[in-house]
């Protein structure tokens, strides 16, 4: 498979994996939570560097939380997709692609269009200060934050003059400024 692959292959390529029957092998390992925390080794990266597509995308599915660290990053923004729909993925790993300021805006978008985790004030919060975040989904979520944190986001510089302008104008708007 090259590496090239269009988006409808893509999402083929998943549906045949979250049904159970897709001829992809990935190492047992890297299926199951390990027991133990540790830091993603290298041998873990080398490993997935050398991957197809179709077994990125069963890792990202399936894989265990070294795994989605990982893949999440991946230049391939379909594959990091792919891993937010990792049904053992948790809101604290969401927290921390959230907060994540390498990470793709797409998944950005993807985390704060969500339907569950957005209801968490961290993962909001961690939306509006991650400068990759889209403007549109840090505006939605600017009303949501304690005055405390808003007041934060009308001094700050590491976030966009919009969302600066959006926090002054609630304070403002609360009588609180």
């Amino acid at each position: 498979m090259s590496t090239t692959t269009s988006t409808e292959e893509i999402l083929r390529i998943a549906e045949e994996i979250q049904r159970g029957g897709d001829p992809y092998q990935v190492p047992a390992e890297l299926l199951e939570e390990p027991r133990e925390e540790k830091p993603a080794n290298r041998s873990l990266y080398a490993r997935i560097a050398t991957m197809t597509v179709a077994e990125k995308i069963k890792l990202a599915l399936l894989g265990n939380r070294e795994a989605r660290a990982l893949l999440v990053r991946d230049s391939n923004r379909m594959i990091a997709r792919f891993v937010l729909r990792n049904p053992r993925l948790t809101e604290e790993e969401v927290l921390g692609f959230a907060r994540n300021r390498n990470l793709d805006s797409e998944v950005l978008r993807d985390i704060g269009e969500h339907k569950t985790w957005p209801r968490n004030y961290q993962i909001r919060h961690a939306l509006v200060t991650n400068p990759k975040t889209p403007l549109a989904i840090a505006l939605h979520f600017v009303g949501s934050l304690h005055e405390r944190d808003l007041r934060f986001l009308a001094k700050s510089k590491n976030v966009s003059a919009t969302i600066v302008t959006q926090a002054r104008r609630i304070l403002a708007q609360r009588g609180k400024m």
